[in-house]
């Protein structure tokens, strides 16, 4: 290992840090980035840094490289070893240490790698917080140092979490699970038999290669071995969890896929006579079904920009009850301590049915229906996704059309919008549609993918 400072400037992303190995993240790049970061929080006054890692075959030599980095800086660290996600959260709040970083990527291919950074209360970095540690480490200007080093093992104190967030009634549900060989995998069958379900579960062991699908269960065509495991075994429904465990997917009893957006409507329904705070955030990729349904409930929707490391913070910043986005991140504050977890939103859905005869798909009934599409993404650069983005604002300007450019562009029509933006997590252009009839959502699609090619040659 050793100091380098050929390192892609396209890997410090919007919410994190992310690329390729060992082409972008390689142990030298991860120790000159944890010289940065223990240099970049000694300099916050900090003392001690939370690391922990997901299942990725890189992660064990990306965690070390980067750990002697940081305590080569004189930061003590917190070693929790293989963890999801949100026991790595769960940890940093046990042992009130917001300071820390979790090798991962993600949903990302399996190839790739990366680093979820916290320097301080704030939370997962962000945004500028991400650009400015940037410059910061291409400086080079590194604190010298002994730091000392500590194991901590979090899974019983995390389990614990559970019990104490959950009441479940008196009908036993049937579930499918999915943890898609990810990180789950190690916590998953253990924690679910903690609760009287009815439990089983596809591709539960650990294996980085994720040999049966993708890890990232918000696009529906990594659900198909999930719902025929449904329809076959006759279950109530499916769950199933992203790479690093802080990411839901849900499929019904008839095996159709429910959107995340969906899964928030139902949710809401649930407790908005528990809450006293009756407002809810949502991304800007979610359906108006959505939006409908809190105005129909007498509450306050928040419309936010895309991305865990920004709609967690506003959860958390404004004590909202509940909030999330179509990625499949949700956030509980009312009896849980807010971040994101897969697991514990898959076991809040278990726990409704449990006290109820209703089937998962009757739970939607008397929404707004709207027709719109998946997330679409359009291969660009990342030199280029801004550019062309920035080209669309100016011709919904020209237009005169209604739009926010809180998150990329969302043009609003009367009868439905259109979504562009660029991707903070990869080399792509997103979009989404949506319209109250299949004539006018093509109409919107058509007009907006036209524009995104045009654009993006």
């Amino acid at each position: 290992m050793k100091l380098t400072n050929d390192i892609n400037k396209y890997i410090f992303r919007g919410y994190d840090i992310r690329g390729v190995y060992p082409i972008d993240l390689n142990s030298d790049v991860a120790y000159t980035i944890g010289k940065s970061f223990g240099s970049y929080v000694k300099k916050m006054g900090k003392h001690r840094a939370v690391v922990g890692m997901d299942n990725r075959y890189s992660s064990e030599e990306l965690k070390k490289s980067l750990v002697e980095g940081i305590l080569g800086t004189g930061i003590d660290v917190v070693d929790l070893g293989l963890v999801t996600t949100p026991m790595y959260y769960y940890a940093c709040i046990k042992l009130e240490n917001p300071t820390g970083v979790m090798v991962t990527a993600s949903h990302n291919p399996k190839d790739d790698n990366g680093f979820k950074i916290a320097f301080d209360e704030r939370g997962n970095a962000r945004g500028e917080m991400i650009e400015e540690f940037r410059d910061f480490t291409y400086k080079m200007n590194f604190a010298s140092g002994t730091g000392k080093l500590f194991k901590y093992d979090i899974r019983n104190e995390y389990l614990e979490l559970f019990k104490k967030s959950l009441s479940f009634g008196s009908r036993k549900i049937k579930v499918v699970i999915d943890p898609g060989n990810g990180t789950t995998s190690i916590i998953a069958k253990e924690l679910y038999e903690m609760f009287p379900i009815d439990l089983e579960i596809i591709n539960g062991e650990s294996d980085s290669s994720f040999p049966n699908h993708h890890p990232d269960p918000c696009v529906e065509k990594n659900l198909e071995q999930l719902k025929k495991a449904v329809i076959d075994t006759k279950a109530d429904l499916g769950l199933a969890f992203d790479g690093d465990g802080d990411r839901l997917g849900v499929v019904d009893e008839k095996g159709h896929y429910i959107a995340t957006d969906k899964y928030m409507i139902i949710i809401i329904r649930d407790i908005i006579n528990k809450v006293s705070k009756k407002e809810f955030l949502y991304d800007v990729k979610c359906s108006k079904s959505l939006s409908d349904e809190i105005e129909k409930l007498g509450a306050t929707g928040i419309c936010y920009r895309t991305g865990n490391s920004y709609t967690k913070a506003k959860v958390r910043d404004d004590n909202l009850p509940f909030g999330g986005e179509l990625s499949g991140h949700v956030y509980f504050n009312d009896k849980w301590p807010g971040f994101d977890s897969g697991l514990y939103a898959g076991l809040r859905l278990l726990e409704i049915l449990s006290k109820t005869d209703k089937r998962l798909s009757s739970l939607l009934d008397g929404i707004n229906n709207y027709y719109s599409t998946e997330e679409l993404k359009f291969p660009s650069s990342d030199e280029k996704k801004f550019l062309v983005v920035e080209k669309i604002k100016k011709y919904a300007e020209n237009m005169g059309y209604n739009f926010i450019n809180i998150d990329g562009v969302r043009v609003n029509f009367d009868y439905g919008w259109a979504l562009v933006r660029a991707s903070n997590t990869g080399p792509n252009i997103t979009a989404r549609f949506e319209a109250d009839t299949l004539d006018k959502l093509k109409k919107i699609q058509e007009e907006f993918t036209l524009l995104i090619n045009n654009y993006n040659v």
